[in-house]
This record gives structure tokens, sequence and C-alpha cells, in this order.
């Protein structure tokens, strides 16, 4: 039986919240089809199991994703979760991507419309969920930190963003963490966001830990993949790279059988492993995906371990960039 995860702190000024967290994009977006009355079994299993840290984003379903996880958290203590909201991003009617607006007007526009939806009086975690080009990091943060200072939002949060654009966030208001994408495939924030966002005692909530679904096990060559899945346009999931990929996830799985585990508990668990200041994101929509996430809280990964685990899948190894051309363009840390 699974352990409850442990308690720790999001950076040296964020708050206090569960050693592992949960990613609710799936269950209202980019995933393809998703059943509601699962989703929300799905986030009660994961608060009874002693996870306390919500991910969202105003744009996950143009809003659906806010409104259910305020059905989700109806009749639970607000003050036991901590949720973390992405802003920012703008879409059309067509779930269309139209850029990017983290302007202070849109800022606190966006933030008026989520405690609205999250029938909650503050967001703990309140992050832009790209970098604006067209608007100063200084801009953009002053603006949530006024948002602080008025009692909306307890800490400020970013993402995908670079080590130039943490130093000056954290010079406008302290930033209780940074999100972005770290796995066995995505290892490029080692390098010098990730030393960068330690030096500022700057946490890390690293998402899309099982590389959306390549690192689970259970992803296959032949699996078809829904319109509405933007694993679709995603280079890993393409011809060859598929194929390569695949192939580093059969070599991890035989570090997996020995340890008595599962692939996607060997890849949450590496992810935890790299430091106490990074708390994984599980993106589970199911209650089995999420009771197989929680099992990577059991796996202990030895020193011999992590050299295996590094040897089938060294740094690098991965076939494809993380997302489209268009969508690495809008990621700072990329840069």
């Amino acid at each position: 039986m699974s352990t409850t995860p442990a308690r720790t702190t999001l950076g040296t000024t964020g708050p206090a919240t569960s050693a592992l967290g949960l990613g609710l994009m799936g269950m209202s977006d980019l995933y393809g089809p998703a059943d509601e009355a699962e989703s929300v079994a799905t986030v009660h299993a994961a608060l009874d199991a002693g996870i306390t840290l919500l991910d969202t984003g105003d744009f996950y379903g143009m809003g659906h994703n806010e409104l259910l996880l305020h059905e989700a958290l109806r009749g639970r203590d607000r003050a036991s979760v901590q949720i973390s909201v992405k802003f920012g991003a703008q879409r059309g009617p067509d779930r269309s991507w139209l850029g990017y607006d983290a302007s202070p007007a849109a800022t606190k526009t966006a933030l008026a419309y989520s405690l609205r939806r999250l029938r909650t009086d503050y967001i703990d975690v309140y992050r832009p969920a790209r970098l604006d080009p067209n608007v100063p990091v200084e801009e953009t943060v002053g603006a949530i930190a006024e948002m602080v200072k008025a009692g909306h939002v307890r800490h400020i949060g970013l993402s995908e963003v670079g080590a130039e654009t943490l130093r000056r966030a954290s010079a406008v208001h302290p930033i209780s963490d940074l999100q972005i994408e770290y796995s066995l495939l995505s290892r490029s924030l080692e390098a010098e966001v990730l030393p960068t966002a330690r030096e500022l005692g700057i946490g890390v909530t690293a998402y899309g830990v099982l590389s959306r679904g390549l690192l689970s096990g259970h992803w296959t060559g032949d699996r078809e993949i829904p319109a509405t899945d933007f694993r679709g346009f995603s280079p890993r999931f393409q011809g060859d790279n598929l194929s390569h990929n695949l192939r580093l996830v059969e070599a991890l799985r035989g570090i997996a059988a020995a340890k008595g585990a599962t692939v996607a508990q060997v890849a949450i668990a590496w992810v935890a492993s790299r430091g106490d200041d990074i708390v994984p994101l599980v993106g589970a929509r199911r209650r089995d995906r999420l009771a197989e996430a929680l099992g990577s809280l059991d796996v202990h990964l030895t020193p011999e371990d992590l050299a295996a685990v590094e040897a089938a899948v060294p740094p690098g190894s991965a076939a494809g960039d993380r997302y489209a051309a268009a969508q690495m363009a809008h990621l700072d840390s990329e840069r």
C-alpha cells in the first residue's frame, strides 16, 4: 500500500504542500475525451491519499477545468489544499491558440474570472503560463504582487522561463516555484535553469514527468490518437521518433521489473530523486492511474538503480522536441 506523500515547501518562500501534486489539465483538454465523474472521483482519491497540490489553468477547456476543480472541492476544507493556476494563454471558441497576454490589466482580469469559477477568495500560487514577449516580466509579476497585497493571491509562480527571467522576476517579488517540464526525456533545465532556481530559493513543480504518456509503460506504437489529442502533433509521438522513444521505455522496463515496480513508478521516482525542492506533478485522469503514480512513493532508487536508469535513458536520448516548433518558440526556458 502506498505511503502518504511527504510534505515540503515550494521554494524558500512558497506554501507548504504535498511532495507530489496532481495536474488536472487532461481532465478537460488536450489529451482527448475524459469522463467528468471519473475526473472528480480521481481528485477525491488524490485528496484522500494526502495530495494537496492541485494544478490547473484558466485556459484548460476554457474555464471547464476550474469549474471541475470547484466541483471536486465542494464540501472539502479549502485551507487544506493548495491551488496553482496558470493564466495568459489566449484561445478562440474553436480552441485555437491565439497567443499570450500577461499585461497587468489582463492578469488582474484573468484572476477575477478564476476566483469566480473556483468559488474561492484566493489562489495559492498564480503564474503566467508562458512569458509574454510583449510585456516585461517585471510588469506581470508586479501586477500579481498587487494582488498578493490585496489578499487575492498568496504566492507568485512562473512557468517555462529561463534563468535570466527568473532573476528579473525575483528582483520584483519572491517567486515560490517554477513550473517546467522535467522527465528522463526532458532534462534541458539542468544546465542553467535549475541551478539558478536553487540559487534564488525557487522550487520546481515538474510537469510532464511521464513525457505525456511515453514513459508510462502503457503506450504502444499502434495506438490511435484522437484528433483532439495534441500528442498527434508532438514530434516525440511521430514515426521513427516514437519507435526510438519506445525502445528507451523498454530498456527502462527491465529495471522497473527488478524493483517490483512499473515503468511509470520508476520514472516518477527518478524525478523525485533529483532534489527535495522538486515536486512532481502527475497528470492522472483516472483513479487506477493515480494509484499507480502513488505507488512511486514506495520506490526507493539506490545509487546503483539511478546509474542503471541513466544508462537506459541517457540525457539527450529522446528523439524529437517536446513540443512542435511553433510551441517551442514560446518557451523562454529553451532559449
